[in-house]
């Protein structure tokens, strides 16, 4: 049975930086507010006239020449984003005719923050089953466009951004070595969006009931969640293949607070140097910000053949998910 490896990475950025001094013109914020709870200094920004596809595709494109292959040779085209240009048809069926990647199929998922790792998933057993060889994954968000920007909880929160990561069969040892997904529904009205959809479908009354705006309630309750479900994700994953927390060369974490990354590497055990962290730079760019990070190692330098990769990730729903990766 071939394993799916990750054979190249790409990712895109807006260039308009909103940064936390931006911001203290917004909002009742400080600089030191914001760095001190979340460590994040500056966001990307997507113009007006863009969508998801839009910064989707660059991400694509990029990853699609890192790997040496072109759209045409994509059996399947995957999209993680809670932020689709619309509806339908999907994000991923927008991104597959604007790369002429006419042999693909194509089709979003969601899973909020962990959305990429579900995708790898369902990447990797596409591979694994034959029905598949080559896919093309994509986190990609635009966060700021569902943003409330006059609540100072979540506003300073998040950015936009793509990743991109196309995986091919290989019959080698290296590739994903197993993905991990988890769900508690129960909890879903932590991390929410409640309008626009058939619960509470778009109408004045639901705009200006700011139903049309993302939500978090008990960012205290998120955090414990979220440390304590991605360790628990990160062990089984190590366990199932023998493997140490000393074993991990890189841990890619999604993005969404500095103190939530630093709580989770420490009680791994991980030490820093070997943790990745964009959030300073991008803010919490949902499923978009481990690929981001992840190509941001690769192109760096920084992750080599035969190492190994550990990624988890938290977010709505409630989902959180945990992938192992020899690289």
């Amino acid at each position: 049975m071939p394993s799916a490896r990750i054979i190249g990475t790409g990712s895109y950025l807006p260039p308009k930086v909103l940064t936390n001094a931006d911001l203290e013109k917004l909002v009742d914020t400080s600089d030191e507010w914001i760095l001190t709870r979340t460590g994040i200094v500056e966001r990307r920004i997507a113009p007006e006239e863009e969508a998801t596809s839009d910064l989707a595709l660059r991400a694509a494109q990029a990853a699609l020449e890192a790997a040496g292959l072109d759209p045409v040779d994509l059996d399947m085209i995957l999209v993680a984003t809670i932020t689709p240009d619309m509806p339908f048809p999907s994000t991923a069926c927008v991104l597959q005719d604007r790369l002429g990647a006419r042999r693909a199929a194509a089709m979003d998922l969601s899973a909020a923050c962990s959305g990429f790792i579900y995708g790898l998933g369902m990447a990797d057993g596409l591979i694994r089953a034959g029905t598949a060889r080559t896919v093309l994954l994509l986190g990609a968000e635009t966060l700021t466009k569902v943003v409330n920007w006059q609540d100072r909880n979540t506003c300073v929160l998040f950015g936009d951004g793509a990743g991109a990561v196309v995986l091919r069969a290989d019959e080698g040892e290296r590739g994903i070595l197993s993905t991990h997904l988890y769900a508690d529904g129960s909890k879903g009205s932590l991390l929410i969006l409640p309008g626009c959809g058939s619960r509470h479908p778009v109408s004045h009354a639901a705009v200006d009931a700011g139903l049309a705006k993302m939500q978090m309630n008990g960012g205290n309750e998120v955090f414990k969640l979220a440390v304590r479900a991605m360790e628990d994700a990160a062990l089984t994953a190590l366990k199932q293949h023998g493997l140490e927390v000393s074993d991990v060369d890189h841990l890619i974490t999604h993005q969404a607070n500095l103190r939530i990354i630093s709580a989770l590497g420490q009680r791994l055990g991980v030490p820093d140097h070997k943790v990745e962290v964009t959030i300073r730079k991008y803010g919490n760019t949902s499923a978009a910000s481990i690929p981001i990070a992840l190509d941001e190692a690769v192109r760096a330098g920084r992750v080599k053949a035969g190492e190994i990769v550990l990624l988890c990730a938290f977010g709505g729903g409630l989902t959180w998910a945990s992938s192992l990766i020899r690289w």
